[in-house]
């Protein structure tokens, strides 16, 4: 989890950089020429008013009619061609406020419209995406064959490469359509173009608005249609590839990180229902259930790699002042273990009372990665 952990709070950090960048960029190209377009709007504004002797009130209504009117140039909105592509641009979510609903039927709808409809168009560009990559990949591994490549299979690369280079096709040939149509620049028809299949939408070019195009130009009206859908299935397709890298990277993370843990547990040993490393160090979060018999076996006598078993024997009061011969072993095995401390940890006895012979105690001498049982 630690490198996903890392890649996410670089995601983030890197995110909300290109955040800050992107907005003093804008801020240096935009500010000023604003600043002399209201400037220019303000002075044309008095002299409108000085010249037809305007007051507010009745410049403000002009202004209400001029805004509202503006969708209209369009012909009918509501219409069955114009409500067909107000829905189109709600399900693909592009949204450019050229003509939204204003009763509260019209409203709710929406909404409703929109809850289910949405869901279902990124099913479908998803779906019209995968197919589209499966076209390309069959594409590539022909044309590696045709050219003798030793390696035929499409990786992930030639399918980005292939998509990256559809989309602008697609992209540059609609600039074109609509500079034709709209009588828009090709500048201005490219960014719309792209602010479109990206699903920006921001409204300040929108197709079919001019010369009640809804009404009279029903191809030009179909061509925008497909354009919008089948570009927006093949920006999906390059969304789709970035996100199967994604899921990649983040199941080979897993899977290493699923290894290291398997390849650790095997350099670990249990000590009183923890994990404990051969070199005497606690793993925290790890717990581990034992044996009955075995909870009461395993007690550390230091700090390093040397683990006691429990101790058999029981001094008898009379035998008080006699060290124990399990005692004496343990210090054996602390004088000569290397990585003792000074003041190695207690040894701790503990009775089994399933365990009917007398034995010595048991200790488990660490090396390396090695672990022995040793007898005292």
């Amino acid at each position: 989890m630690k490198r996903q952990n890392v890649r996410t709070l670089s995601l983030v950090v890197c995110t909300f950089t290109y955040l800050l960048i992107g907005a003093a960029v804008f801020d240096a190209l935009e500010s000023d020429t604003e600043r002399k377009r209201w400037e220019f709007l303000s002075e044309l504004k008095e002299k409108l008013i000085r010249k037809y002797n305007f007051s507010q009130e009745d410049y403000r209504m002009i202004e209400i009619v001029i805004i509202e009117n503006k969708p209209h140039k369009a012909g009918p909105q509501w219409k069955f061609a114009g409500a067909f592509y107000f829905a189109t641009v709600v399900l693909a979510m592009i949204g450019y406020g050229h003509s939204t609903p204003v009763t509260y039927g019209g409203k709710a709808f929406c909404i409703v419209y929109a809850m289910v409809g949405i869901p279902l168009g990124l099913v479908m560009f998803q779906s019209i995406g995968e197919r589209l990559n499966k076209c390309a990949s069959l594409v590539i591994r022909r044309g590696k064959r045709w050219l003798r490549f030793r390696q035929t299979e499409a990786t992930e690369m030639n399918l980005m490469l292939a998509t990256g280079l559809l989309s602008s096709a697609i992209i540059t040939t609609g600039a074109a359509v609509f500079s034709r149509y709209e009588g828009w620049s090709y500048f201005d028809s490219f960014y719309y173009c792209f602010v479109t299949l990206t699903t920006i939408g921001f409204g300040d070019y929108v197709a079919l608005q001019n010369d009640q195009a809804l009404s009279n130009k029903p191809g030009y009206v179909a061509l925008s249609l497909v354009f919008i859908l089948f570009g927006l299935a093949v920006v999906a397709a390059s969304i789709n590839l970035l996100v199967l890298r994604f899921m990649t990277m983040n199941a080979e993370d897993v899977r290493r990180e699923d290894n290291e843990l398997q390849s650790a547990s095997h350099h670990v040993v249990t000590l009183d229902g923890e994990v404990m490393a051969v070199n005497g160090k606690l793993l925290a979060g790890h717990m581990v259930s034992l044996n009955a018999t075995d909870t009461a076996d395993q007690v550390s006598v230091c700090s390093c790699t040397c683990l006691a078993h429990r101790h058999q024997a029981h001094m008898n009061s009379s035998h008080a002042s006699t060290p124990s011969p399990q005692a004496s072993g343990c210090r054996r095995l602390l004088s000569i273990c290397p990585g003792s401390r000074s003041r190695p940890m207690p040894i701790r006895s503990h009775r089994n009372p399933r365990s009917q012979r007398p034995g010595a105690g048991l200790a488990l001498l660490g090396a390396g990665s090695n672990v022995k049982r040793a007898s005292v």
